[in-house]
């Protein structure tokens, strides 16, 4: 047989066959006078002992191991079958995520939990926003484990839609014409809001410097100078309220 019918007769492509030669898993054989490889029964058996170990999941470097002495079979039985226990505990827990994402309708980039946050859709709320919103949660998807998306969730789960939508609709309305007395009113309010939430987050680990720089770089990015002042303002308020 030629690496082509052999190939075709194992169901594996060519490349595959030679690559079990150049780690010694596939003995070479003998050559015809033009250089052809010629492969016999025992070559087919052999490659056809290799593919079915690698189906169940034998790692190519066990192999000669397995393939050299049958007795190993049993505790690499036991390894591949934990194995596929743990794969089968991930795809769960996948099918898991996405099944709480059709039920959600949460954008797929967001874990659901931080995209029940997001503000509903509304035409008084910026496009601009919205897609900060989305970008900062993202942020915080990546940089909060499990626990911080659940205490994040937590959090903010006690705010009255009712109040803080048109909070959010006048915050994206913020711009350089907005008149100062307006400015302040938002702030004060948003704090009155927002402290109870704060308050809540004291359990988070503190953010370091460097995802600190990411938020206000996005922060900079992607809301109006009037906005940022108003943000800078209510953190400042937050962290060292004034005594009545």
């Amino acid at each position: 047989m030629l690496s082509s019918e052999i190939a075709d007769l194992a169901g594996v492509t060519v490349r595959t066959v030679r690559h079990y030669h150049q780690m010694g898993l596939l003995p070479e054989p003998p050559r015809s006078s033009a250089g052809y490889r010629r492969y016999d029964i025992s070559h087919l058996v052999q490659l056809l002992r290799i593919k079915r170990l690698t189906t169940l999941g034998v790692p190519l470097a066990e192999l000669h191991t397995v393939l050299d002495g049958p007795s190993a079979a049993e505790d690499l039985l036991e390894e591949l079958d934990l194995q596929a226990a743990a794969e089968i505990d991930r795809l769960e827990a996948r099918r898991a995520r996405i099944a709480e994402l059709r039920r959600s309708g949460a954008p797929l980039d967001l874990p659901p939990e931080l995209a029940d946050w997001r503000s509903a859709p509304d035409a008084s709320v910026s496009e601009e926003i919205s897609r900060y919103e989305h970008e900062q949660l993202v942020l915080l998807g990546h940089l909060l484990d499990d626990g911080g998306h659940q205490v994040f969730a937590e959090g903010f789960a006690a705010l009255n839609a009712r109040i803080i939508a048109p909070l959010t609709a006048r915050f994206s309305a913020l711009d350089a014409e907005t008149p100062e007395v307006e400015v302040d009113s938002l702030i004060q309010e948003m704090v009155l809001v927002l402290r109870p939430v704060q308050e809540r987050f004291a359990e988070l680990p503190p953010l370091d410097d460097q995802v600190t720089a990411l938020m206000e770089e996005l922060n900079l990015r992607r809301l109006d100078p009037v906005q940022r002042r108003v943000l800078t303002r209510i953190q400042q308020e937050l962290e060292h309220p004034q005594a009545d």
